[in-house]
């Protein structure tokens, strides 16, 4: 990774969890006793990480280490090149999550459904390896957030309640295989985790110019889970669609978000659809060759059930 794209892997990390914790960047940048257009610069590439800001941003919006991870990727890719006499001990290099243009999403599918208490996320992602070594693993998010817009109380929330692998029930299956997985960071509202291309039967890797489809799925109850859903892009991607489908009778509205690193949230540039699916209302959006480090964010509400809103917090 060279330091212009580590410099801008470090950004996009900012403004997701700025994005995921519901902060404006004057809010941030308030938080983490900057002036208020720092954030601004940092996130649009005019000023360059340093390691105060990445302990601040971290702190500020407590995202499990992902911001600190970030930064030393930029301190490795500042790091001067071994003397031309060096050699290197020979190792096979690890297969990183983003790696340019080793992986690329042709097609990204996201359903959730909730049945009035618990939320349950399908993705199904064909994947293609553009580059030269075989793919044995392939990295996922899971975080959740409650209060938007209020870190501390959600940071209490999740300390007393956090999110864990038994209620997740984590499942992914490549080829009809079901794939094994791997916890990389386990924190109290955030996950991530490989999914691996093989199981206790055999191994599938993904070969250079091969495509193939994955599907993991998990489950969040409602109390820990908040009504808005974000996808970030990651990987080079073709197509992103999204699909929420929840019970009529709870009366949903449903509206979106987009941002940049470069730009602040507007609204979706095509509204959902909506349909009527045997009880449920689902709204379906979809978008082609989105931006790298775009971030598309659906919300809704239930206005047949504003007394447990009013109970549970304000949603955003």
């Amino acid at each position: 990774m060279t330091v212009e794209q580590a410099a801008e892997a470090f950004a996009a990390e900012v403004a997701y969890w700025r994005e995921v914790r519901g902060l404006a960047k004057r809010e941030l940048a308030r938080r983490m006793g900057f002036d208020p257009s720092y954030v601004s610069h940092v996130e649009s590439g005019r000023h360059k990480p340093t390691e105060d800001f990445a302990r601040r941003a971290e702190e500020a919006l407590n995202a499990g280490k992902a911001i600190w991870k970030r930064w030393l990727d930029y301190e490795t890719a500042k790091a001067p090149a071994a003397p031309a006499t060096a050699v290197p001990a020979p190792r096979r290099a690890e297969q990183p999550y983003a790696t340019g243009s080793a992986i690329v999403v042709e097609h990204d599918a996201a359903r959730l459904d909730y049945d009035g208490s618990l939320y349950r996320l399908t993705m199904r992602r064909l994947l293609r390896n553009t580059g030269s070594e075989p793919i044995t693993r392939y990295l996922i998010r899971i975080s959740v957030d409650r209060y938007p817009g209020e870190p501390e109380r959600s940071n209490a929330h999740y300390r007393e309640h956090p999110l864990t692998w038994d209620e997740l029930d984590l499942t992914a299956t490549c080829r009809g295989e079901a794939m094994r997985w791997q916890a990389k960071h386990d924190r109290d509202a955030f996950k991530e985790v490989w999914l691996l291309f093989d199981n206790e039967q055999g191994r599938f890797p993904l070969y250079p110019g091969e495509s193939v489809w994955i599907e993991y799925a998990y489950a969040v109850g409602d109390e820990k889970w908040g009504c808005w859903f974000q996808r970030a892009v990651r990987l080079p991607t073709e197509h992103l669609a999204v699909e929420l489908a929840f019970p009529a009778d709870l009366d949903p509205a449903v509206w979106g978000t987009e941002t940049s690193m470069t730009a602040e949230a507007a609204p979706l540039r095509t509204a959902p659809v909506r349909r009527k699916e045997d009880g449920m209302r689902v709204f379906s959006w979809s978008t082609s060759t989105p931006a790298l480090h775009a971030r598309y964010r659906l919300e809704w509400r239930f206005r047949a059930r504003p007394e447990r809103e009013a109970n549970q917090g304000e949603f955003r």
